[in-house]
């Protein structure tokens, strides 16, 4: 074998296998996410809420549930709204998310935040909080798709 058809060999597996690598991130879909969240913290804080996931035009219900850890104190309640990105159908939603993170609130505030699950499922959240709320923890959070 010469050297030319080395190389049209080793470019021809190449390009195939980046083909490949591209059309699994092709078929990978997004969506849209709306749910509320009340939460109370005395240094160990809990969560729960409910929302919608609209996803190819149809509206999943949704669980929220959640533990956190740290300098957290108050209670609130936050309206988040956003999109999922990297899912192939609604259940990929589903799962745990962490993030670590600070802020706080006193009346109404604002909150901005990104979280991954370990099905790839990346969720890009805003949201308005209400309620007395001062945290510098780390927080996880379950979501159910029903």
């Amino acid at each position: 074998m010469n050297i030319s058809s080395r190389f049209r060999s080793v470019a021809f597996a190449a390009i195939a296998a980046a083909g490949i690598g591209l059309a699994g991130a092709a078929h990978a879909d997004s969506g849209t996410i709306r749910f509320s969240v009340y939460k109370a913290a005395f240094f160990v804080g809990g969560s729960g809420g409910e929302g919608t996931l609209t996803f190819h035009g149809r509206h999943y219900p949704i669980s929220i549930g959640g533990i956190s850890g740290g300098l957290a104190f108050g209670a609130s309640k936050t309206y988040f709204q956003g999109t999922v990105r990297h899912i192939r159908r609604a259940q990929d939603v589903g799962g745990i998310y962490g993030a670590a993170g600070g802020g706080g609130a006193v009346g109404k505030g604002a909150q901005m935040i990104v979280m991954t699950n370990d099905k790839g499922a990346q969720l890009e959240l805003t949201g308005k909080q209400v309620g007395l709320q001062v945290n510098a923890d780390i927080s996880g959070l379950n979501i159910t798709v029903k």
